[in-house]
């Protein structure tokens, strides 16, 4: 007897739990749309702009896809990926990401899966942005479209580690193809994002302490200059120097140019000859070729005038050879 009355309370409970349940209709957890403003990672000034952002919450951490604008024929969508680990508690029901290190072998296959067709390779040179070290690939398609696929992991170093705190991750890929920009202007694109998103807590800092101060600071003997540099600059000029006086040179007058002859007007006929002088003129004043010659040499000299006699007229024809005539 007491069993039955036992099933009969369970089974009324049962009952009146389903008569205040509200029947409401719950989507279960998963990746869902947030508007861009809440990207983890922003691109930099002047883009690319984000399309859309799509966000799984797991229980260690949040993932997003930041899909960016695409100008290219490659197959595939311009991305952000951001990855952030450490953080529990977010959204356990829907598990763990998989808490992995950035390898070589892995980052070769994501690297073939980002520009189907488009011959990729890695890039030797070390290179660091103003979150640390990373690596990137880059190819050209055939259409002559350039395609970069860069990866970067921030986390603390293994020292920090060790003092209980200081245990998140941050791992970014980032892809982009585009038709019309080169490979340097693509790979600024990762110099110049933003992550915008932070941990909750200290224990899970991905980057470590902060750097101490410079040295050079408040040190005797370490000068700082205002110019780009600093102290490593070179010293800055002592003493005034005036600036130089401006010497203003007199204007050239320029030749005045003889007027043409008016329209209509026929030109004089140059003298030929010597010209008799008429009863009443000047005797006029011939200059000697040595006088031409050497213009400074005869200054200050009056050039010695000449006479010209005109002949009588009984000195014309035979009559000029007579005595009479060649005084």
């Amino acid at each position: 007897m007491r069993l039955r009355k036992t099933i009969s309370l369970v089974a009324v409970a049962g009952m009146m739990a389903g008569c205040t349940s509200t029947g409401g209709v719950r989507q279960p957890s998963g990746p869902e749309t947030v508007a861009p403003e809440k990207a983890l990672v922003l691109p930099p000034p002047g883009g690319p702009s984000i399309v859309s952002v799509v966000e799984r919450k797991r229980g260690n951490g949040v993932e997003q896809t930041i899909s960016l604008f695409t100008s290219s024929s490659v197959p595939g969508q311009n991305f952000l990926n951001v990855q952030f680990f450490g953080a529990s508690g977010a959204n356990p029901g829907i598990g763990n990401a998989g808490y992995s290190m950035i390898n070589e072998s892995g980052i070769s296959r994501e690297v073939a899966r980002s520009a189907p067709g488009v011959p990729m390779a890695t890039s030797a040179t070390f290179l660091q942005n103003a979150y640390g070290p990373f690596g990137y690939a880059s190819g050209r398609s055939r259409s002559g479209d350039s395609c970069i696929f860069a990866w970067q992991q921030i986390r603390s170093s293994a020292a920090a580690n060790t003092q209980a705190r200081n245990f998140g991750m941050i791992q970014l890929r980032l892809r982009l193809c585009d038709a019309n920009a080169s490979e340097r202007q693509l790979l600024g694109i990762v110099y110049g994002y933003t992550i915008s998103g932070t941990f909750d807590g200290v224990i899970w800092n991905p980057y470590g302490n902060p750097p101490p101060a410079d040295v050079a600071l408040g040190r005797t003997g370490a000068p700082i200059y205002p110019d780009e540099g600093g102290y490593r600059a070179s010293p800055m000029p002592i003493g005034h120097e005036p600036a130089p006086a401006i010497v203003s040179r007199p204007r050239a007058v320029p030749a005045r140019s003889v007027s043409p002859p008016a329209q209509g007007a026929a030109p004089m006929p140059a003298p030929i000859g010597p010209r008799v002088p008429l009863p009443g003129d000047a005797p006029q004043a011939r200059i000697t070729p040595d006088a031409a010659a050497a213009p400074d040499e005869q200054a200050g000299q009056t050039a010695r005038a000449i006479g010209v006699t005109v002949p009588s007229p009984d000195c014309i024809g035979d009559a000029a050879m007579t005595a009479a005539c060649r005084r």
